[in-house]
């Protein structure tokens, strides 16, 4: 399965998990929130966005208004949609109401959707604050929460402080590996020109999953170590790869450290006119 088709079925599964209900004979004993639960069961019956889908989670709300899973069902169907000013008004209000369910997922929206890594780093501390569990990892499963805040600090431009928090987490005895981390981990060596620790992230993020993404930052490492012939082989091999579509994507954006073929194409000139 090429990696596309991978990232897909983990959108998909996303998508699945997002929708997941609550158990509704929970809530027996108020009828009108099991009446809610109820309609939330409904919603997800239509297609996310269509009429039926809307009324009914509107009617949950309406039966009972602290019945937070109908307003953050509601805030993804706009969030997906591009419409942040409707998401961050529903998300906010099932954040009010169940802060442990919702923080990480907010957070994560705003990281993922809007760029506002303030917010999510706040989102990430909230939540932290508030549970002795595990945080948890990002819907689409992705990122560890953990790490998603160490990329806030990248996008922040706190290159020390972002790569302070990811050694942590990958050094954690429960620490699972997930799809990026290290190709992120060593573009930040990169930006302090370490190129030796950026390599043996890259070694690691290979062995795990294989991205053109790994041997193009591969070869800039070389660069940096003036070995410009393994940079070029690496530069073709990561062209090579992201033809075989093995790279880092997502539907709805351009994901941090992502590529595309012609920055591999410009960084062979480069190399080769040098």
């Amino acid at each position: 399965m090429i990696l596309k088709e991978i990232v897909t079925l983990s959108l998909l599964l996303w998508t699945l998990w997002a929708y997941s209900q609550p158990n509704c004979n929970l809530y027996k004993e108020d009828s009108s929130c099991y009446s809610a639960c109820l309609e939330v069961e409904k919603a997800v019956m239509h297609y996310s966005g269509d009429e039926s889908f809307q009324n009914h989670l509107l009617n949950a709300i309406a039966l009972c208004p602290e019945f937070h899973h109908a307003y953050f069902e509601l805030s993804v169907n706009y969030a997906k949609r591009g419409l942040m000013h409707e998401w961050v008004k529903l998300i906010d209000k099932a954040v009010e109401i169940s802060p442990v369910d919702h923080l990480g997922w907010r957070g994560w929206y705003h990281w993922f959707f809007m760029n506002n890594y303030e917010k999510a780093i706040a989102d990430i501390d909230s939540l932290d604050a508030l549970t002795d569990n595990d945080l948890g990892t990002t819907g689409d499963g992705l990122y560890h929460l953990n790490i998603l805040k160490g990329l806030c600090y990248k996008g922040l431009g706190k290159v020390e402080r972002a790569i302070q928090i990811i050694e942590a987490s990958v050094k954690d005895e429960e620490y699972n590996q997930g799809a990026y981390d290290y190709l992120h981990l060593g573009v930040l060596y990169l930006e302090l020109r370490q190129p030796a620790k950026a390599l043996a992230a890259f070694e690691k993020q290979n062995l795990y999953n294989k991205i053109s993404e790994g041997y193009f930052y591969s070869a800039r490492a070389n660069r940096q170590l003036g070995n410009t012939k393994e940079a070029l082989d690496l530069l073709n091999l990561a062209l090579e790869t992201y033809d075989s579509d093995f790279a880092m994507y997502d539907p709805y954006r351009q994901l941090m450290d992502e590529i595309y073929r012609v920055d591999i194409e410009s960084e062979i000139v480069s190399i080769t006119n040098n």
